[in-house]
């Protein structure tokens, strides 16, 4: 954009929007360990640069916030100045004659509301806190926090025992992960300035075909402690914090109301994408710790109350899941033929496949759940699917695989339209979905929001209407133990610990709303090390890794390996798995390319780890 350039609020051109969404987007993503307050002001300064300099805001105002936020960086500034900050970046929000100043003045406001903290230990303290500082992008972005250099070093040494027990020692999950984790690792691999991101989540199915995750030993248990800790769900949070408190040496007790364990990972995802023989394995891995004992088809308050287990046991972790799908309050929404897909979902994971021969599907919704629903009634034999979402197809929140996948197999997407009704028969069945035509509209909550377009509505003939809007936590058996009651989650400290009750811990989907799955085994993994803590211990695991020493890095440039699936025509026959493995040559290219950030670059991985 020239200098010389005015752009007015109604005359943006393409160009600087680009360049406002890049900047607004920058602070709130800036890599880990980084000040956030410096990365503000490198983009603030990129701002500054770009105004055409004509009107006293972003001439003038700019450079005064830069030179503030440049004092309180250098830890010379005093409350007045960040007072005075605020203020100048106020009247420069509502006075800027171009979206370079008031968006520049208003990411600064953000700032200060995002990193608080940061900003007060500039001023209070004159240096940044004490957790900023250069950290290994693949293992901050993982909410496990797994090892990732040292487990591709191992799979490059042909070391596959070695490199699940590396993914253990912070994930007990490595199979599964395999399979269906939403790789965040991946979005911040340095190796993306070279090439491409290695694909870290191949590599780690590769290391699991090589050697079956139930025949790699576990790590020994500590010297038992005599005490006894109660897991109330057998998810994968709940599962992964019953094995790091076993091997901690705490006797653990998992209540399942199902007769099988694994939850979501087995009653939501289908098995074309997680074989649940494979899932088996890291569940039957889980459990030969040694000191897990399950209790099936309990459910609580039925067979045992909440104030009965809090007696008997030590602490108490509730790791219920979000399990329950969303209804919707549409005209209709009683007929025969409407099902929660969650609850579809879950039929299949049961091993009762719906038969919808010759019937014509309509699922609704844009999610990851909304894509194994649709994938699962193309399997199901369903003459026709069709997903209606109400915004556009790049603001789908599944993952952009999944729904090319979903295209592949047949599945028609209807975008920018609404629910509307659903149409049902003299005898009660489904015959019809009425839609609402919607246009992409305003900016709210991060992302466009919709309205009603000036258009007929139109009508899909369909037989069966799967929701998947969402999913619920069914807490309502804890209702007296700090339970939000707008969205049913469990209110926890920072320490997973309720906190009206000492002893009673909660986490995964059912403390911070539906999430992944690598999420869930995080919180597991972080209630494991609180609950020992409260028990008056400091376990380590036992059982120790030699790695490889770190070669030099290979910056040829190299493309990435992409795992493939069997063809369209073939997979959505049945629920067999779609996804191929990695060759040998192409898993050794991929760990070629780990460029070490652990040791070059970034120091050495220290804390995260039980």
């Amino acid at each position: 954009m020239h200098s010389h350039t005015v752009i007015y609020k109604n005359e943006m051109n393409e160009k600087t929007m680009k360049f406002l969404e890049r900047f607004v987007k920058r602070v709130k993503g800036n890599p880990p360990g980084v000040c956030p307050i410096a990365v503000q002001l490198s983009f603030l300064q990129s701002a500054r640069s770009q105004t055409c300099g004509k009107c006293v805001p972003c001439r003038d105002g700019l450079e005064q916030v830069e030179h503030m936020m440049s004092s309180i960086v250098e830890g010379e500034a005093d409350m007045q100045v960040l007072e005075d900050m605020i203020e100048l970046c106020h009247m420069i929000e509502d006075t800027a004659d171009c979206a370079i100043g008031y968006e520049a003045a208003r990411t600064v406001l953000e700032s200060v509301e995002l990193f608080r903290d940061e900003y007060m230990s500039h001023i209070e303290q004159h240096r940044c806190q004490s957790e900023v500082g250069q950290k290994i992008p693949c293992v901050s972005y993982c909410p496990a926090h797994v090892d990732i250099p040292n487990y591709i070093a191992l799979i490059g040494e042909h070391r596959y025992a070695d490199a699940i027990n590396c993914i253990r020692l912070d994930n007990p999950f490595p199979t599964a992960c395999a399979f269906i984790c939403e790789h965040p690792c991946e979005e911040k691999c340095r190796r993306d300035f070279l090439d491409g991101p290695i694909n870290i989540r191949g590599l780690k199915k590769f290391a699991v075909d090589q050697i079956s995750a139930d025949q790699v030993e576990v790590p020994e248990c500590n010297v038992s402690t005599g005490k006894k800790v109660a897991v109330i769900g057998g998810g994968p949070s709940g599962l992964t914090a019953a094995y790091y408190l076993s091997l901690m040496g705490h006797k653990v007790v998992i209540f399942e109301k199902r007769d099988h364990l694994g939850g979501m990972l087995r009653y939501g995802i289908p098995n074309y994408r997680l074989p649940k023989d494979r899932l088996d394995q890291d569940i039957t891995a889980i459990l030969s710790t040694g000191n897990i004992e399950v209790r099936y088809n309990t459910e609580i308050p039925a067979d045992i109350t909440m104030d009965e287990i809090r007696s008997e046991y030590d602490a108490v972790y509730i790791s219920i899941g979000a399990q329950a799908g969303k209804s919707m309050d549409v005209p209709g929404s009683d007929a025969n033929g409407v099902y929660s897909a969650v609850d579809i979902l879950g039929r299949i994971g049961r091993g009762d496949i719906p038969d919808f021969s010759g019937k014509r599907v309509v699922v609704i919704g844009g999610g990851n759940v909304a894509m194994d629903a649709c994938r699962s009634a193309v399997r199901c034999k369903a003459s026709e699917v069709t997903v209606v979402y109400r915004r556009r197809q790049t603001d789908m929140t599944a993952l952009p695989s999944e729904i090319q996948a979903a295209i592949e197999e047949g599945v028609e997407l209807l975008t920018l339209n609404a629910p509307e009704a659903i149409l049902k028969d003299e005898n009660n069945n489904v015959c019809g979905f009425e839609m609402q035509p919607q246009i992409i509209s305003v900016y709210k909550g991060g992302r466009p929001s919709v309205v009603n377009a000036k258009a007929d509505k139109t009508v899909i003939p369909c037989e069966v209407v799967l929701i998947a809007i969402g999913q619920d936590i069914v807490s309502g058996p804890f209702a007296d133990y700090d339970v939000d009651e707008r969205r049913g989650t469990f209110k926890i400290l920072p320490t997973a610990r309720l906190n009206s009750y000492e002893n009673v811990f909660a986490g995964g989907d059912c403390a911070f709303g539906p999430a992944t799955v690598i999420k869930a085994v995080g919180a597991g993994k972080v209630a494991a090390i609180n609950i020992d803590e409260y028990l008056g211990y400091h376990h380590k695991i036992l059982g120790a890794i030699d790695y490889p020493e770190p070669k030099q890095n290979d910056r040829t440039h190299i493309g990435r390996v992409s795992l493939t699936e069997r063809s369209a025509r073939e997979r959505k026959k049945s629920f067999e798995p779609v996804e191929n493995g990695m060759t040998y040559d192409e898993a050794m290219q991929e760990c070629r390319k780990c460029l070490r950030c652990d040791h070059f670059g970034c120091g050495v991985v220290e804390g995260g780890r039980v």
